[in-house]
Formats: C-alpha cells, structure tokens, sequence
C-alpha cells in the first residue's frame, strides 16, 4: 500500500521543484547591436545587467566571453556574479574585438521597465581598461529604441524591439 503512494508523492514533489526554479514573469525581447570601437589587443568581455535603484546588481542578461577563468577581471559584476554563480551558458557568446560588432537578443523583464532600473554595459580587455558603466541609461519602453554611445571600449549599441 505505501509503495502506491509513494510514487504520486514523487511525482509532487518534481513538479513543485521544476515550478519553485523555473522564471514565469515576462520577458520583452530586445535585438542587440553592439559595435566596438577600434583599438588593438585582445577581444573585449562585455556584461549587460539590469541595475536596481539602489546602484545594485538585479540581473545579468547577457555576457559576451565565454572562458569564465577572465569573469573576475569584470570587478564590478564578478561581486555580484561570483558569490551566487548562476548558470550563464544560455546567454553568452564569445569576445568581441575591435573594430567588430556583434548581434545579441536580450530577454528583459517587462516588469523592470519603467520603474527606475537601469541597464548597464560594461567592458574589459585583458591588460587594458576596464569600463565599469561603458553604457548605462535607465531602463525605459522610450530609451530602449535607438543607438546609445559607449566611452570605453563600445562605440555605440542599437537596440530595437523584436516581436
């Protein structure tokens, strides 16, 4: 009789986990552009994270370099990335270098726009700067149009709303 029950309690048990972890809130999706201006040496880590009003890392949307054993180098970000280490493998893409551009989509939660959250873009290149605000306006439906300028490694990024 136990082993009747056991089961249904097994399989309660995995949905409620599968629900506790997934995200259901709602997510805009935004093409990224971003183009880098030209300078020589190695590619550029680029870090787009949602920024609360408080100046506090929310959320990483999105890291251009995959080899994590540079993350630390992004200071910033690394403090806030590198204490939790949540799974970025879905939304990363290898370095950019100079000169380049590369085409992203960002998944930002509409229930971040337009209420004082910011969007920053960060960059480093290894032996050179590190950028910590290289970008960063508030996260607005209006100033989620258009082209932004950078003023360290990014020369400017286009966003535009994808349906």
């Amino acid at each position: 009789m136990r082993q009747i029950f056991k089961l249904p309690l097994a399989l309660l048990a995995a949905a409620f986990l599968l629900i506790s972890f997934t995200d259901f809130s709602e997510k805009a999706n935004y093409k990224c552009m971003i183009q880098l201006k030209n300078y020589t040496g190695e590619g550029a880590y680029v870090v787009v994270s949602i920024i609360d009003n408080n100046g506090e890392y929310d959320q990483t949307l999105y890291v251009q370099g995959k080899d994590s054993e540079w993350y630390s180098e992004i200071t910033e970000w690394w403090q806030f990335y590198g204490k939790r280490r949540p799974d970025i493998d879905a939304i990363s893409g290898a370095t950019v270098s100079g000169g380049e551009r590369t085409i992203s989509v960002l998944n930002i939660p509409v229930d971040k726009m337009d209420k004082g959250y910011r969007i920053r873009f960060e960059t480093a290149v290894e032996d050179q700067e590190y950028h910590t605000s290289d970008i960063e306006f508030e996260l607005t439906t209006e100033n989620l149009k258009g082209k932004k300028d950078g003023s360290g490694f990014i020369r400017y990024v286009r966003l535009m709303p994808q349906s």
